[in-house]
């Protein structure tokens, strides 16, 4: 397991941009220096249930990604669960919390963490670390620009793309359903120490165990 983390401060109130991030149709206006063939899995891009493939352009290889919306707690928390690689066999996570610095300011914090399946994916994901952390800032300071420096054009939108029954065996799992862990999953561990995390602040005398 491998994970980084980034974060912007944006001059807007955390729903403006948790419902931006929420959206994934709106996704290929700050995504798509390293993105390509970016599609909608589903026709309701926002909210839990949405979901989204789209390819990598690593200077390792062209995986394939699919991610979709596990959590949406509006307008604190948007938690991801990805499969990517080949046959999707490696699984991610990726944590989004939108916290309120102050009036009309926004701190978007992301934590992403990969578990590549084998040793050769290791060395991959291990190759391209530097290179996926500078796309995903630069992502972080497209997304401030939309708000700060909103283009006069439209911004892009995704939309569903057609069936394509060639390429069930790539994308036929749901994001992060693997039949070898029944329904565990990487999110569940980012979940699980943000849970301790709060515990921990919480003095004992005022716990309530369950």
């Amino acid at each position: 397991m491998s994970a980084f983390t980034a974060a912007t401060t944006i001059t807007a109130e955390p729903a403006q941009v948790y419902d931006f991030v929420a959206d994934l149709a709106a996704w290929p206006a700050v995504v798509d220096h390293f993105v390509a063939d970016y599609r909608l899995a589903r026709a309701n891009p926002v909210g839990r249930g949405a979901a989204a493939r789209f390819q990598v352009r690593s200077p390792v290889g062209k995986p394939y990604v699919e991610l979709d919306v596990y959590s949406a707690e509006r307008p604190r928390e948007l938690l991801l669960r990805i499969r990517y690689g080949r046959v999707g066999r490696n699984r991610a996570a990726c944590e989004l919390r939108f916290v309120s610095e102050s009036a009309g300011v926004t701190r978007v914090e992301l934590l992403l963490e990969t578990y590549p399946a084998t040793r050769f994916d290791r060395l991959r994901d291990a190759l391209c670390s530097l290179w996926l952390r500078r796309r995903v800032a630069a992502a972080l300071e497209r997304l401030r620009m939309v708000f700060e420096e909103p283009p006069a054009e439209p911004l892009r939108r995704a939309t569903v793309a057609g069936l394509e029954p060639e390429k069930g065996p790539r994308f036929g799992a749901h994001a992060g359903a693997d039949p070898a862990l029944g329904t565990r999953w990487a999110g569940e561990r980012l979940r699980a120490r943000g849970a301790r995390a709060a515990s921990a602040t919480v003095p004992r005398s005022q716990r309530v165990d369950g």
